[in-house]
């Protein structure tokens, strides 16, 4: 497979996308095939941007070709393989599986694109979320999920194409 200009190309080292090098981290555990649930590995492969969530009242921006949607207070995300919902944004108070909260203090979860891993149809344990958002800082370790400068993010957020694709190489 030959990388398109406007696809996001993701290894160890970076990110290249429409003509720049962008700095990334990945999971605290490479990049490699996912063997389960919190194994910490940015998987490889080739996925979609399936929708962005973002916090309304601290950024704004503008991508016609991605599904948009205001993270609100109760927006969760599943975790847990028990989960009838695994893998899948729910909207609950006191969920009583295993999830994580999309509505952060912290801002790394500001705008974050949510990438079509293992999503819609979960298989249990093979992992869940896969994200696109802010880093904590400078190729910080995520838990799999792949992090860039906020700046970064919103221009690979703005210049998205709807044929682009996200390619995680090892």
């Amino acid at each position: 497979m030959i990388p398109r200009f406007h696809d996001l190309v993701v290894n160890y080292w970076g990110a290249r996308f429409m003509g720049c090098i962008l700095p990334v981290a990945i999971g605290r555990s490479g990049i490699a095939e996912k063997v389960r649930e919190g194994d910490g590995v940015t998987p490889i492969g080739r996925f979609s941007i399936t929708s962005i969530g973002y916090r309304i009242e601290r950024v704004a921006f503008v991508t016609s070709n991605i599904q948009q949607y205001p993270v609100g207070l109760n927006d969760l995300w599943s975790d847990d393989p028990k989960d009838p919902k695994y893998n899948h944004k729910i909207r609950a108070y006191n969920y009583p599986f295993s999830h994580e909260k999309l509505r952060r203090p912290d801002g790394l979860y500001d705008a974050f694109g949510v990438l079509d891993y293992n999503w819609p149809e979960a298989r249990v344990g093979k992992g869940s979320a896969i994200f696109i958002h802010a880093w904590r800082k400078p190729r910080h370790p995520t838990e799999g999920c792949i992090a860039f400068d906020p700046l970064d993010l919103f221009k690979i957020f703005t210049n998205w194409k709807l044929d682009s694709r996200v390619i995680i190489k090892a």
